[in-house]
C-alpha cells in the first residue's frame, strides 16, 4: 500500500526534474511530479507504440527518473530536501489526499479496490495495463473467440485512449506487483498530485500557508472526483491532474511564455498527457488553455512586439514536443475522434441511471452514491453547503478582478464555458465527466472567496511577489524580502466580520467536501480479496491451458485468468458461440444450454463452488476445488455428446423424459450418462418476518439497516450438515443456529447484484427434525463498507462432504420404475467408446 505509490511518487518527481532541467528550470517544486506523470505517460506511450519495447518500459520509465536526479546533482537534491523540511505542510496535503483515497482498502486491514461491484471498466484497465506492457499496441495475435482478446481488440485496437493504463501498468510492473492490489494505490496516487497544481493555482487567488493547503485539500477531493476515484475511473483521474496543471502553467505564463522555446517542453508534455489519458475529448480543455495563452500574447505581442520571433519558435517546438509525445493518439487520430464521437452521441448511460446534478460541481454532496440525491437532514445541509459554495464563488470572481488576475480568471471562465456547453448539448455520460473535471475548478474559484474575506496583498505588491512566492528559482534567492513584502501588504483593514465569514466559508468547502468523501468511503463494497487470491493461484497452475470457460460473472477475473484466454457467457464480449449460456450481461450461466460441440472446444471450465448450480457435463473430471471455485478438465479423447436433456434449475428430470433419453440411446446404439441432482434442503425466507427498515428482493431481502431475522428449516437426517448462504455481505452479517453461534459473514460479494455471491460452506452438526437460522445485521460502525450492500437471496444445506457432481449411467435394459428412481439432473447421450 506505501512501497509502490511511493516509488510511483519518485518516478514521477524524478521525470519532473528531467523535465524542468530540460526545459530552464522554471517548475515550483509542487508542478514536479504532476509534469513528470505527463512525461511518463508520453514515454510509455512511445515505448509500448515500438512493440519490441513495450516489456522494457519499466525500466525505461525508472532511466528517465533517475536521469532526472542525476541532472538535479547533489546540490539540487539538498536544495529539494531542504525547501521540503522548510514546507512540510506541502507534503501533507498530497500524503492526506492519499490516505483519504485509500482508506477504505488501509482501514480494512486487506489487500483490495473499492469499485467492486460499481463500475467494471477497472477490469478493462487492469487487463488493458498488463497487455500493453507485455505485448505493446499490437493486436493481430488475439484470440477473438473469447471475451479477453474481445476486449482488449474492441477497447485498445480501436483508438481507446490508453495513457493513464500504460503508466499505471509499467509502473506497478517495475516491482513485478499484482495490478488487483496496486490499482488503488495507483488511483489514490494520481488523485494525490492535484493537490500540487491546486496549491499553486490557490495561491493566485492570494492565499497562503494553511489556507491555500486547505484550498489544494478540498479542490483535489470534492464529492464527486472522490467517488470517481472509489470506482477507478483512471481515465478522468489522469485528465484531472493534467486540467488542473495546465491551470498552474496559465498563472506561471510570465516565467515561460515569451521565453526561450524549450520552456514551452512542459506545457506540450502536459497537454500530449491529458490527450494520451482522455483521448481527444481532451482537446475541449486543451482549447481553452490555449485561448487563454492567446489572449495574454495579443496582450504582450503589442507591447513587444518584437517577440514575434521567439513566439514562433516557442509555437514549433512546443508543437513538435506535443505532436510526438502522443503519437500514438495522433496516427490513430480517426479512431480516436470516432470513440469520442461514439461517447459523446450514444444513449448508454453507462452506471448512470439519470444525469448527474448540475450542484455537484461545487464538491459536496452527502449521500452514499453521487449517483443517487440526498434526502431529509442530509439534503437541507448540503443545500446550505452548495449555497455558501456559490456566494464563495461570487466572491472568487470579484477578487480575481480586484487582484487583475486576468488570465487565471479567463482560464476558469472558459473551463465553466465549457462545462455548460457540454451540459447541454452531450449526452449523460459526457455530462459526467465533464462535471468532474471542472469541480476541482470550480472549488478553487470558491476558495477565492476566501481570500477575498480575509484580505490579501495589493494588487502591486502581489504581482511582484508572485514568483517568489510560487517556490520557484526566484524565491530561493530573495525569500525574505518576498515574506516581508506580503506580510506589508496584510496590513490594510477589514471588516470586522470579514474573517470570521472566511473562517465560515473554508470550514464549509472543506469540512463538506471532507464529509461527503467520508459518507461514500463509509458505503464502499471492497473487492473479495480471498477469493481473487485464489483465482490468481489457479490462473498459475493452469497457464496456458486454456482456452477456458468461466461461469461466474466477474470481469475482473480477466487480469488474475489472462494466461488462460478466459470466455465469460454474461461478460459484456461473451464467447459467440456461447452467448446463449446466459440471457444477457451480468445474467447467470446456464451450463445445461450449451452446445456440447461448443462446449468441446474448452480444454478448462471454471465454475463457483455452489451445489444449485448447473455442473460441467461427464467428459470433465474435477481437476481442484479450493473455498470458492472449481476447475474441471476435459478428458482426453472425451466423446462430444449426441444430444442432451437437462432440468431447469436444482429439479430432476421427469419420469418420462428420463424414459425418452434411454429409449433414444437404446434406438441410435449410444451411451447415456447422467448426472443426479443433489440433495439440497432449502431455507425457506419469503415466510419470514422482516425488521423495520429491511426489504422484500426477488426470492430474499436486503438488510439496510441493524436488525435480525429468524428462519425456519427441517433435515432428514442427523449428522454434519454444511450451510451455503448466497447474497452480497459486506458488512458483518452474524450467524447462529439454534441460537449457537456459527460465523460471521463480510468482504464476500459478487461482480453484481443480479448473480447472488455464493458464500464458503459452513459446516454445522444437526440433529433430524425442525431447526431455526437467525441472520442478524450489526449497527452502525465507522469501518469501511460498513454501509455496503447487504443482501440474503437464497440459503440451503447440503450433506457435509458431498461430492462436487455424481455420474450414474442408467442401464438401458432396466425397467421404468428402476430408471424412474434416480434424481437425475440431465442425461447425456454419447458413443459408445470401443475399448482398444
Amino acid at each position: 500500500m506505501f512501497a509502490y505509490p511511493l516509488v510511483l511518487a519518485l518516478l514521477c518527481l524524478g521525470a519532473g526534474l528531467a523535465v524542468d532541467r530540460s526545459s530552464g528550470r522554471f517548475l515550483p517544486d509542487p508542478l514536479l511530479p504532476a509534469v513528470g506523470a505527463a512525461a511518463l505517460i508520453a514515454l510509455s506511450q512511445l515505448s509500448t507504440w515500438i512493440v519490441a519495447l513495450a516489456p522494457a518500459t519499466p525500466y525505461l520509465m525508472l532511466a528517465l527518473a533517475l536521469l532526472g536526479f542525476a541532472l538535479a546533482g547533489p546540490s539540487g537534491a539538498r536544495d529539494l530536501l531542504a525547501r521540503l523540511r522548510l514546507r512540510w505542510w506541502a507534503l501533507s496535503v498530497p500524503l492526506f489526499v492519499y490516505l483519504l483515497a485509500l482508506a477504505p482498502v488501509l482501514l480494512s486491514g486487506r489487500a483490495g479496490f473499492s469499485s467492486f461491484m460499481a463500475l467494471s471498466d477497472s477490469a478493462l484497465h487492469m487487463i488493458g495495463a498488463d497487455y500493453l506492457i507485455q505485448h505493446g499496441q499490437s493486436y493481430a495475435h488475439l484470440d477473438l473467440r473469447n471475451s479477453y482478446g474481445q476486449f482488449i481488440r474492441d477497447y485498445y485496437a480501436s483508438g481507446y485512449p490508453s495513457g493513464a493504463d500504460t503508466l499505471f501498468g509499467g509502473s506497478a510492473q517495475l516491482l513485478h506487483l499484482s495490478l488487483l492490489w496496486t490499482f488503488q494505490p495507483f488511483c489514490g496516487l494520481v488523485l494525490a498530485l492535484g493537490s500540487g497544481p491546486a496549491w499553486a493555482i490557490a495561491r493566485r487567488f492570494g492565499l497562503s500557508g494553511g489556507w491555500a493547503c486547505l484550498a489544494a485539500l478540498s479542490a483535489t477531493v470534492p464529492a464527486l472526483l472522490y467517488g470517481y476515484e472509489l470506482i477507478g475511473s483512471v481515465k478522468e483521474l489522469a485528465a484531472v491532474l493534467m486540467l488542473l496543471t495546465l491551470g498552474a502553467l496559465v498563472v506561471l505564463h510570465p516565467r515561460w511564455l515569451l521565453r526561450s522555446p524549450r520552456h514551452a517542453l512542459p506545457s506540450a508534455l502536459v497537454l500530449a498527457g491529458g490527450v494520451s489519458a482522455l483521448g481527444v475529448g481532451f482537446g475541449v480543455w486543451a482549447l481553452v488553455f490555449a485561448c487563454v495563452l492567446l489572449l495574454v500574447l495579443a496582450g504582450e505581442l503589442r507591447r513587444r512586439p518584437a517577440e514575434r520571433r521567439r513566439l514562433a519558435g516557442t509555437l514549433l517546438l512546443g508543437g513538435l514536443a506535443l505532436l510526438l509525445a502522443a503519437w500514438p493518439t495522433w496516427m490513430h487520430i480517426s479512431q480516436s475522434l470516432n470513440v469520442a464521437q461514439a461517447i459523446s452521441s450514444t444513449a448508454n448511460p453507462g452506471n448512470l441511471q439519470t444525469s448527474l446534478k448540475w450542484a455537484q460541481a461545487f464538491g459536496v454532496w452527502l449521500h452514499a452514491s453521487y449517483k443517487e440525491s440526498p434526502s431529509g437532514l442530509a439534503l437541507a445541509l448540503t443545500d446550505v453547503l452548495i449555497v455558501l459554495a456559490g456566494v464563495g464563488c461570487l466572491l472568487g470572481a470579484l477578487q480575481l478582478l480586484r487582484l487583475r488576475r486576468f488570465a487565471l480568471g479567463a482560464w476558469i471562465a472558459l473551463t465553466l464555458l465549457a462545462w455548460l456547453v457540454l451540459s447541454a448539448s452531450a449526452t449523460t455520460w459526457v455530462d459526467a465527466k465533464a462535471l468532474v473535471l471542472t469541480s476541482p475548478v470550480l472549488v478553487l474559484l470558491a476558495w477565492g472567496g476566501v481570500a477575498a474575506l480575509l484580505g490579501d496583498p495589493s494588487p502591486s505588491s502581489s504581482a511582484a511577489g508572485a514568483s517568489e512566492r510560487m517556490g520557484g528559482p526566484a524565491a530561493r534567492r530573495a525569500r525574505p524580502s518576498g515574506r516581508r513584502s506580503a506580510t506589508r501588504g496584510r496590513g490594510a483593514r477589514r471588516p470586522p466580520l470579514a474573517g470570521l465569514a472566511a473562517v465560515v466559508l473554508a470550514l464549509g468547502l472543506v469540512g463538506g467536501a471532507v464529509a461527503s468523501d467520508l459518507v461514500q468511503y463509509h458505503s464502499s463494497n471492497l473487492a473479495p480479496t480471498a477469493r481473487y487470491e485464489e483465482l490468481a493461484s489457479i490462473g498459475k497452475r493452469f497457464a496456458g491451458r486454456g482456452p477456458a470457460l468461466f461461469t461466474d460473472f466477474d470481469e475482473y477475473s480477466m487480469y488474475a485468468l489472462r494466461r488462460l484466454d478466459l470466455g465469460g457467457p454474461d461478460f459484456v464480449y461473451p464467447p459467440p458461440a456461447l452467448a446463449s449460456l446466459a440471457a444477457g450481461y451480468g445474467r447467470p450461466v446456464r451450463l445445461q444450454r450449451a452446445s456440447p460441440r461448443a462446449l468441446a472446444a474448452y480444454p478448462l471450465i471454471i465454475t463457483r463452488r455452489d451445489p444449485s448450480a448447473t455442473p460441467p457435463p461427464g467428459a470433465y473430471r474435477l481437476a481442484e476445488q479450493g473455498a470458492y471455485y472449481q476447475v474441471w478438465l476435459r478428458r482426453p479423447a472425451a466423446p462430444v455428446p449426441v444430444s442432451q436433456l437437462a432440468a431447469r434449475g436444482t429439479r430432476a428430470l421427469s419420469c418420462p423424459r428420463v424414459l425418452r433419453a434411454v429409449r433414444r440411446a437404446r434406438a441410435r446404439g449410444l451411451e447415456a450418462v447422467g448426472v443426479l441432482t443433489p440433495q439440497l434442503v432449502h431455507v425457506r425466507l419469503r415466510r419470514a418476518h422482516l425488521p423495520k427498515g429491511w426489504g422484500r428482493r426477488h426470492g430474499g431481502f436486503t438488510m439496510r439497516r441493524a436488525g435480525s431475522v429468524s428462519l425456519h428449516f427441517a433435515v432428514p437426517h442427523a449428522g454434519v450438515w454444511d450451510l451455503w448462504l448466497q447474497g452480497q455481505f459486506m458488512p458483518d452479517v452474524r450467524l447462529a443456529v439454534d441460537r449457537r453461534p456459527l460465523a460471521t459473514l463480510s468482504g464476500q460479494l459478487a461482480g453484481n447484484s443480479l448473480v447472488p455471491d455464493t458464500a464458503t460452506p459452513l459446516p454445522v452438526r444437526l440433529a433430524t427434525g425442525s431447526h431455526r437460522l437467525d441472520v442478524a445485521r450489526g449497527g452502525f460502525s465507522l469501518a469501511p463498507g460498513n454501509g455496503g450492500s447487504a443482501v440474503l437471496d437464497a440459503a440451503f444445506l447440503t450433506p457435509a462432504g458431498a461430492p462436487a457432481r455424481v455420474l450414474r449411467s442408467p442401464a438401458l435394459d432396466a425397467a421404468p420404475r428402476a430408471l424412474c428412481a434416480q434424481p437425475y439432473r440431465s442425461i447425456e447421450l454419447v458413443p459408445r467408446v470401443t475399448p482398444r
